[in-house]
């Protein structure tokens, strides 16, 4: 099946389902208008866009699959972070929101700050500030980013998260708010579907932590670099990434010595704050 024809099909798909287009969109976390393009063919849909379009149809397992393996166009799809902020960040969090919600097992490796799902409300607005947001589009990228926290109080999803140390360390707030964003890894780490694995700046490196990746079970990978967010469906790559998280995971303190290490950190956060 070629691209052209997916539009056609996921068209006829909804048509079958009897579930009215603005409902699928809303489901799909996209407006009627790209729906409405898809199954026009006046926009060709990525696989998430196919995956989450299908997931609202509650299409069989089997037409999911064969559809979202059509969809892939290309084995890896780049989209510049510029375009997304022309349609608003905040939509593609509620995009992502909408993958992750599908997801069984999500594995995160972050070397540049702490998780998005994992973070402070002071020190989301702290890492978003830094964007050049207007007011206005800052507090909605908040919204967002919250709502999407949520999900980790659903137990039937596990996440594994696996930090470098350099980032409990870099003062991306103040020292006191430094504190208690430590404070809450400690405390999400002892829910009971969550991993967080920390790797210790004295550990030996077998690899490079280049850049920040998220599994999303095994079929689907993202990797955030400056100017733009990379995602792959291909099995292939989905191995290697798989390979390197595990790599890094091994090298991390996890349960009580992890938190004794976060702990540590935030004491010292603690105490500069008193001297200060």
């Amino acid at each position: 099946m070629n691209e052209i024809s997916i539009g056609r099909a996921l068209r006829e798909l909804r048509a079958a389902s009897g579930k009215p287009a603005k409902a699928v969109a809303r489901s799909a976390a996209m407006s009627p208008s790209k729906l409405s393009k898809i199954e026009r063919e006046a926009l060709t849909p990525s696989v998430m866009d196919v995956e989450r379009v299908l997931t609202a149809l509650e299409v069989p397992a089997e037409v999911k699959a064969r559809l979202t393996e059509d969809a892939r166009k290309a084995a890896t799809e780049v989209t510049a972070w510029r375009l997304y902020r022309r349609s608003g960040l905040h939509k593609h969090q509620e995009e992502i929101r909408a993958i992750e919600a599908q997801t069984e097992l999500m594995r995160l490796f972050q070397p540049v700050c702490v998780p998005g799902l994992l973070q402070s409300p002071e020190y989301v607005r702290a890492v978003l500030s830094r964007h050049g947001y207007t007011p206005e589009a800052l507090e909605k990228m908040m919204s967002a980013r919250m709502r999407r926290q949520e999900a980790l109080y659903d137990e039937k999803r596990s996440y594994r998260f696996v930090i470098t140390e350099s980032v409990l360390r870099w003062r991306i707030v103040s020292p006191a708010m430094m504190a208690a964003q430590l404070d809450k890894l400690i405390t999400m780490s002892r829910m009971p579907n969550i991993s967080i694995g920390i790797v210790p700046l004295s550990a030996p490196m077998t690899d490079l932590p280049s850049c920040s990746f998220t599994l999303l079970d095994n079929r689907l990978v993202i990797v955030e670099i400056p100017h733009a967010e990379v995602t792959t469906t291909e099995p292939r790559d989905i191995v290697r990434y798989a390979t390197k998280f595990e790599g890094f995971e091994r090298l991390a303190v996890t349960q009580e010595e992890m938190r004794t290490l976060v702990e540590g950190i935030r004491d010292d956060f603690l105490r500069e704050r008193e001297t200060s």
